[in-house]
């Protein structure tokens, strides 16, 4: 490949992004694409045959990636618990940038606007991560202080074989988990009296039901498409593929602005 076709195809940018291990320059390249897509600068050749399968994307060495269960219990009345919840956040974000980027270079052949939809989730993410980290300094800690858990991207390695598995799992499962736990943390954000902390969680409990309003999408999108029940393929690879325990709390009116059908609604309410 030509330094030019390489440097003006989409799949070969957000996969040089995408395994970019420097933290700030993810986010420097991540903004040149941004501002080359928006421009039309960008191609969209599909090499299906040089698509590598990523067992781990660029990331810095610190945190260190534990299961969950071994990630140390801290409660929020102490400074380090405090920190801990928002470098839990700020990992979250960091990782929802690395899927964002994997939708795109992972399934090359969907519609033009697949890739957009995903770049302005990536572009949201990041904002969102950046948000966070200065909020983590302002608190005395940086990110890669606290150990991490590992589960998010090994989901996103399952399902790197359809993008109609990817949209039910990542989406509109884990990320849509975020609708539900958002509340409860920032009623104890407040009431620790951290205001900056409750701000950005709000935003991104906003910017969070349209990025899972994209997945569900995309998801009715490729259903169409194969002529398939939305609501019995969805139940389907959740049964197939989700390994963790789907239950409530939900949040019913998050996930109905995020395009869940009132099927869903109803099947979730069993749960």
């Amino acid at each position: 490949m030509s330094e030019i076709q390489h440097h003006s195809n989409l799949f070969q940018r957000v996969y040089d992004c995408l395994m970019q291990s420097d933290v700030d320059q993810k986010m420097q390249q991540l903004q040149s694409i941004i501002i080359d897509w928006t421009e039309s600068k960008l191609s969209l050749d599909v090499k299906p045959e040089i698509i590598q399968r990523v067992p781990d994307p660029g990331r810095p060495i610190k945190p260190d990636l534990v299961p969950p269960r071994e990630l140390p219990k801290r409660g929020l009345g102490s400074k380090e618990g405090h920190a801990g919840l928002m470098h839990a956040i700020a990992h979250i974000e960091f990782n929802a940038v690395n899927l964002a980027l994997d939708a795109i270079y992972r399934f090359q052949e969907m519609p033009p606007q697949y890739y957009g939809d995903w770049l302005g989730v990536a572009t949201e993410e990041s904002y969102h991560f950046q948000m966070v980290r200065e909020h983590l300094e302002s608190l005395g800690f940086e990110y890669g202080d606290f150990p991490a858990h590992d589960g998010l991207w090994m989901t996103t390695h399952q399902t790197d074989h359809d993008p109609l598995v990817r949209m039910a799992l990542v989406p509109r499962t884990l990320e849509a988990r975020g609708l539900d736990v958002t509340p409860p943390m920032i009623q104890k954000l407040r009431a620790i009296g951290d205001k900056r902390g409750v701000e950005i969680l709000k935003i991104l409990l906003r910017d969070e039901i349209g990025h899972v309003e994209v997945g569900t999408r995309w998801f009715r999108h490729l259903c169409d498409q194969r002529n398939l029940n939305p609501f019995n393929s969805f139940q389907k690879i959740i049964e197939e593929y989700f390994h963790g325990d789907l239950r409530g709390p939900f949040n019913y009116e998050a996930r109905e602005q995020a395009g869940f059908s009132t099927e869903e609604i109803a099947w979730l309410k069993t749960l």
